[in-house]
């Protein structure tokens, strides 16, 4: 049985993955009792938000688990994503491992399940089986639209995999750096409800060589729009830059954290620095803050349990805070980079009602 206790969060800036308000959070049993107003209920664990944010537990909407992703890549999770007050997380390449693994975890985990292109054609084998073992956590499919680690010439095995996934209901991932077609026609592959990962990448091909009219096109449909920063590999920041000044904003901002990344690239990789770069090159800070709750919550169908802040909800939640914060952040492929001294960091991470990080205050 679980050690539950009472957890009251107060003088808090609270963003309940919408809007903003000042207020108390009050924790019993796990779950939120109590939001926004000042509670007199005794609490075994207070922690003072004055001057901070408090946040539902963000969701990082791709990375790569240890036991799910392959080894190359798979990081242990629990680590990097509470100290970045994220509880929530979507594998983007659960081609080992199984469901039970996932249950295993304490942040709350679904997963792509990846297909391979073989001599420009999808390689369906072992994939209906994987989407068996992982059950209703395998939300989708995940496929390399990258010219550098996939046999792939054209846009027939993106069209074979959206196919695929529509006859089972997924949703599809699409990496596209390395993509070998202009944005246009890979994002009209796809539809509403998939995913596009990647989204700023530079190089050929990439969203601003129309001046993100395909983007923003796409996502007007439904397409998501996801930044997968992936410690600076897959993010050319000139073009991010552009895109927001722009108006063309990403709807989700994920890490795509792995081993080869975590605690590696910027210093201290993880969601938090992603925020930062994202506020950094222009987002408005609501902007920023939906993209890591309710936006990620929504494009992976967990709207009514990831996400947001509401009484009677499990209790999963961040305190971040906005402060002093070195970092210079570059991207070698491209030549670009990013920097600055003020940054998100997160200081307390609820999950599930029970305290999972505090950062020594």
């Amino acid at each position: 049985m679980r050690n539950l206790h009472t957890i009251r969060i107060k003088n808090g800036r609270i963003w309940d993955g919408e809007t903003f308000f000042d207020g108390d959070v009050l924790i019993q049993d796990g779950v939120i009792a109590e939001l926004g107003k000042s509670s007199a209920a005794p609490a075994e664990f207070e922690f003072d938000a004055a001057g901070r944010t408090v946040t539902p537990g963000l969701a990082d909407a791709h990375v790569h688990i240890r036991g799910l992703s392959v080894d190359t890549y798979g990081t242990p999770i629990e680590p990097v994503c509470f100290a970045n007050g994220v509880t929530a997380a979507a594998d983007g390449g659960a081609e080992q491992g199984d469901g039970a693994l996932a249950d295993a975890l304490m942040v709350q985990t679904v997963v792509f399940v990846p297909v391979h292109i073989r001599n420009n054609r999808a390689d369906f084998d072992g994939v209906d089986a994987a989407l068996r073992r992982y059950g209703s956590r395998a939300v989708g499919l995940k496929l390399y639209f990258d010219v550098g680690t996939e046999q792939v010439r054209d846009t027939r095995p993106l069209k074979e995999i959206c196919a695929f996934a529509r006859e089972r209901n997924r949703k599809v991932m699409v990496h596209s750096t390395g993509t070998p077609v202009p944005m246009c026609e890979l994002l009209d592959c796809m539809s509403a409800g998939d995913i596009l990962t990647h989204a700023y990448h530079g190089g050929a091909n990439n969203a601003a060589e129309d001046g993100f009219a395909s983007l923003l096109a796409a996502q007007k449909r439904g397409v998501v729009i996801d930044v997968g920063m992936a410690g600076a590999v897959h993010t050319d920041f000139s073009v991010f830059r552009s895109a927001i000044a722009q108006g063309a904003l990403p709807d989700v901002i994920s890490t795509d954290i792995t081993k080869l990344s975590a605690f590696v690239r910027g210093g201290n990789y993880g969601l938090n620095l992603c925020m930062t770069v994202a506020r950094a090159l222009g987002m408005p800070e609501d902007a920023v803050l939906r993209a890591v709750t309710s936006a990620p919550a929504r494009a992976l169908g967990k709207e009514d349990v990831w996400g947001r802040l509401e009484p009677g909800r499990r209790a999963d939640l961040a305190v971040l805070e906005w402060g002093s914060a070195l970092y210079d952040f570059r991207n070698t492929r491209w030549g670009s980079g990013v920097s600055g001294t003020e940054g998100y960091r997160c200081l307390l991470t609820v999950a599930d009602g029970q305290t999972v990080y505090r950062n020594g205050i």
